[in-house]
């Protein structure tokens, strides 16, 4: 296994597929496989030691509907030893109530898998009641708001690559 990182997103306004490629590109060099979870089965989470998932919180706090179809699955993958970072996409304002569920969810499975979560980033600058994203006190990941605070995407992008850099020991 090299210290290549594979970025499994699921995108379906085509929102979540941009950050990917913004943290792919934020990474720089070739480091970063980017796989579209609808072209995905649990089995290609193997030849990663460090992976990023991508999900945007789709609904009512439901996950986007490619992760919906790979969630069952991931029980089935061995993620011991593997250091997992996440980022979603969401509407913190239309959904305040479930803002970023869907990385809290997934988070939640492949760490019951062993899967070790890295990323955790801050809840200050953001305006929402509830999420299940949320692990002591910070966002188990980086939190995305491109309809209400696009204009923050690409700082949040490069400080939180800049984090994983250290965090991935890369």
């Amino acid at each position: 296994m090299s210290k290549k990182i594979g970025l499994f997103y699921g995108t379906q306004t085509g929102k979540t597929e941009s950050a990917a490629e913004i943290i792919r590109d934020e990474f720089g060099g070739d480091i970063v496989t980017l796989h579209d979870v609808s072209e995905t089965d649990a089995s290609d989470f193997d030849d990663y030691e460090y992976i990023i998932v991508g999900c945007p919180t789709w609904n009512i706090g439901e996950l986007q509907s490619d992760w919906e179809g790979l969630y069952q699955e991931l029980d089935s993958a061995d993620f011991s030893r593997k250091t997992v970072a996440y980022f979603g996409t969401g509407d913190q304002i239309g959904y305040a109530d479930n803002f970023q569920d869907a990385i809290g969810i997934i988070e939640e499975k492949i760490a019951s898998k062993g899967g070790k979560t890295v990323g955790y980033t801050s809840i200050d600058g953001y305006d929402f009641n509830e999420s299940k994203a949320v692990k002591n006190g910070k966002f188990c990941g980086l939190a995305l708001d491109e309809d209400n605070q696009s204009d923050l995407t690409d700082d949040r992008i490069k400080a939180w690559v800049a984090q994983l850099k250290k965090e991935f020991s890369l």
